[in-house]
């Protein structure tokens, strides 16, 4: 893999003209093809599978005129002053209204009269009306979108109080400030880390191509594959944070190339054949993570995961190809400072390390001690935070393994209290329409209102399935937590039936979810007596599937992504312990995560700092989306930290020494990527998006556990446990595995050597802080 790579990255910086063009005119096609071929994105969500999707299927199927894709809204209006809706003036107010409603689109398919249908509150107060499309949310436009919303204000202008819900509504328009804000703070953290503007800017625009390549893909398939809108918003967000961070480590390992007095040329190359292989390798395992989300067989999952894959394998693509053809045009300058006073060949002895000449978090391994003195120098030199702190660590090994994972442990706790649910109107801000009507309805018409469910009777015989409809709807009138219940409406063919259930408690609580399971014991007598089915859904009946969905494919899913993940790692690292430890730390960190999930979106603790108006539970997709995320993200950083770990014990460093050393060469830079991918993934904490907030604010916090908790405090603690333990495989193991050669062996032994401006030596460790 080295030696392949080392071949890529000096071909693209040889012909970086043509590389950059290839790059161009990927992107120029993309994009043509997502402005002509592009469709909205939908905001649906089916579940196959479970029985509230094939309720829904039959609905349906069976009640072609009730067009259940079509878009829909309620509107709820209230007389003002207490009055009373059915006034002459109230009434006819609400009737101009309903009119204008009428007026704003040509889609409308039909209008609801809440006094025919006698959607009045009990006190008479409050009406609503329910308004259909005939084309699904993803096909209206602006036009019709802004038509109703006009139609409502002009309601409000005559006095009465109006609130609508329901896909036809406009979504609240994204803010992408923060976003930016992010994406700022990544550039000030790679100039900090790099003290130069080329070498800052490089990583910037390689992962705006990469994102845009991805973006322009994903765009021109939304349509045809009635992508979710969600999709492009997690490829968005882990293509910049990856891209970023790939093209990151490269720039970093071929400025530290040059400092060792490479060429140009053999730095960009070699960069490619060593920090390139760990890219490809992590990227890898993210891929295996992601595409991992279609065992749980959730459409909306199964999107997501695959193009957030597919802007991962951009990534590394940009970073192995793109970032040494742009080190062919940058030259020195991405060198900034450390150009200058470049020490002559036989100024040095081996193993010193010039002023001037060394990277960040790529101290020369054996060179100096802490206190030590360069050559020709007095003063000592000082040790960096990187340096201190894994002298730290390793000075107490037994006892930081065990104070970081009761920490992580303890933040973990909440994950106890863990609700899932699937988000509706009473979940959004108070502020928002929806919301408002949420709760006008709740106080109107009883908490039940808002979850209503919907059992359907169906079989081939219209006799039985009549039949069937006129028990179910005695039983169902008997049970406890029912309101009301409608009386059975059946299609032309009269083979099946719709019933309608009005819990006494809102969607969410227990109550409603014990009804749920009532009626489906329910069905279970009715198809036993009668050979009609009963099928239920509804907003509770989704949440119960959903979560009983994932209770199922979470194990599945785990076994397949981390075993297939664990299969790479003992490729990479050939170790059995190395991999077999990365995975613990990636279930601590997982954890901890989600109990903060829990305290900040369900216990509402802090919410204020993040902008957080409603808690509630998570939304059911957080947990399995967590995971596999997280899971990726997890062995990008094991494998970059140790990586140079495994490096420095391949070139002869003992086990303690490698540790500190490999440390010691990629703690500054793994620190930068993580801040990086915090930063990116906290812009996105400013969606009005429930699921990409919570999901922007997850992430940022696993990558905090992760990289600094789990990847610098835990892992170099356990390896230096371990000691040569952790390096070893079995010999059959070994003899069965190629030799990805990710470490740079076969480049030293194929590849020029550089002039003696610093002389590696891991002979020992005499001269190393434990």
């Amino acid at each position: 893999m080295a030696t392949f790579l080392h071949k890529i990255g000096r071909a693209a910086f040889t012909r970086h003209w043509l590389v950059v063009l290839l790059w161009a005119l990927v992107l120029g096609a993309l994009g043509i093809g997502a402005s002509t071929g592009s469709g909205p994105a939908s905001s649906s969500l089916s579940l196959p599978g479970t029985e509230a999707q094939r309720a829904f299927d039959l609905l349906g199927e069976k009640f072609p005129a009730a067009n259940a894709d079509g878009a829909t809204a309620r509107v709820v209006v209230r007389a003002p002053d207490g009055g009373k809706i059915g006034s002459p003036e109230n009434k006819a107010a609400l009737e101009a209204a309903l009119a204008g409603i009428e007026d704003s689109s040509a889609r409308i398919g039909q209008i609801s009269d809440p006094f025919t249908t006698k959607a009045l509150s009990a006190d008479g107060t409050t009406a609503y009306a329910q308004v259909t499309y005939t084309t699904p949310d993803s096909d209206l436009t602006d036009g019709d979108r802004t038509g109703l919303d006009k139609a409502l204000e002009s309601g409000r202008d005559q006095g009465l109080t109006v609130e609508a819900s329901g896909n036809a509504l406009a979504a609240p328009e994204e803010s992408h400030t923060a976003e930016a804000i992010g994406f700022a703070l990544a550039a000030v953290i790679l100039l900090i880390t790099f003290g130069s503007l080329i070498a800052a800017g490089l990583p910037l625009l390689t992962a705006l191509v990469g994102v845009g390549v991805s973006m322009a893909a994903i765009t021109a398939l939304s349509g045809p594959l009635d992508l979710n809108s969600n999709v492009s918003a997690l490829a968005t967000m882990l293509g910049i944070a990856v891209g970023i961070d790939y093209a990151l480590f490269i720039v970093s390992r071929y400025r530290s190339e040059r400092a060792d007095g490479h060429d140009a040329r053999e730095a960009a190359a070699r960069a490619n054949g060593t920090a390139g292989s760990a890219v490809v390798f992590a990227g890898l395992t993210v891929v295996i993570a992601l595409a991992g989300l279609a065992v749980v067989n959730l459409p909306i999952l199964t999107a997501m995961g695959l193009a957030a894959a597919g802007a991962v394998v951009v990534a590394v693509l940009v970073a192995t190809t793109l970032v040494p053809a742009l080190l062919g045009f940058a030259g020195e300058r991405v060198r900034g400072k450390t150009r200058k006073k470049a020490p002559a060949a036989d100024s040095s002895p081996p193993g010193s390390t010039e002023p001037g000449s060394t990277e960040p978090g790529s101290t020369t391994p054996g060179s100096s001690k802490p206190g030590s003195t360069t050559p020709g120098s007095t003063e000592p030199v000082r040790p960096g935070p990187g340096q201190r702190w894994i002298s730290f660590v390793l000075r107490k090994p037994a006892q930081m393994l065990v104070l970081a994972v009761v920490a992580l442990g303890v933040v973990a706790l909440p994950v106890a209290q863990l609700e899932l649910g699937l988000p509706d109107d009473g979940s959004k801000a108070a502020s928002s329409t929806q919301r408002k009507a949420y709760d006008m309805l709740s106080e109107s018409f009883g908490p039940g209102f808002n979850g209503p469910l919907t059992v359907t009777v169906d079989d081939q015989d219209p006799a039985v399935a009549r039949g069937g409809a006129q028990d179910m709807g005695k039983s169902l009138a008997g049970l406890p937590d029912v309101a009301a219940v409608t009386p059975a409406a059946f299609n032309e063919s009269g083979d099946t039936a719709i019933i309608t259930v009005i819990p006494k408690s809102a969607p969410g609580s227990d109550a409603t979810k014990n009804l749920v399971d009532d009626i489906r014991t329910l069905a279970g007598d009715l198809r036993s007596d009668t050979g009609a089915r009963s099928l239920v859904t509804g907003t509770t009946a989704l949440n119960i599937d959903i979560s009983d969905k994932f209770s199922a494919a979470i194990v599945p899913y785990l076994a397949v992504v981390v075993g297939l993940a664990v299969l790479v790692l003992i490729l990479v690292f050939r170790s059995i312990l190395v991999p077999v430890k990365a995975a613990l730390g990636f279930l601590l960190s997982v954890l901890a995560s989600l109990g903060v999930l829990v305290a900040v979106f369900q216990w509402g603790w802090l919410k204020d700092l993040i902008g957080l108006e409603q808690t509630g539970p998570l939304m059911s997709l957080m947990p399995v989306l967590m995971v596999g995320i997280v899971f990726g993200l997890a062995m990008d950083y094991q494998v970059f930290l140790v990586t140079r770990m495994r490096e420095a014990y391949v070139h002869g460093a003992d086990a303690r020494t490698a540790v500190e050393t490999g440390f010691k060469h990629s703690a500054t830079v793994v620190s930068a990527a993580a801040l990086i991918m915090i930063s990116v993934f906290a812009g996105f904490v400013g969606s009005h998006d429930a699921m990409i907030k919570a999901l922007g604010f997850g992430l940022a916090i696993a990558v905090v556990f992760d990289a600094f908790v789990v990847r610098m405090t835990i892992v170099p603690a356990a390896l230096a446990l371990l000691g040569k333990r952790a390096w070893s495989l079995p010999a059959w193991i070994d003899r069965i595995l190629p030799n990805v050669d990710i470490e740079g062996e076969k480049l030293a032994k194929h590849t020029p050597a550089a002039p003696p401006l610093r002389e590696p030596s891991y002979a020992g460790s005499a001269d190393h802080d434990h």
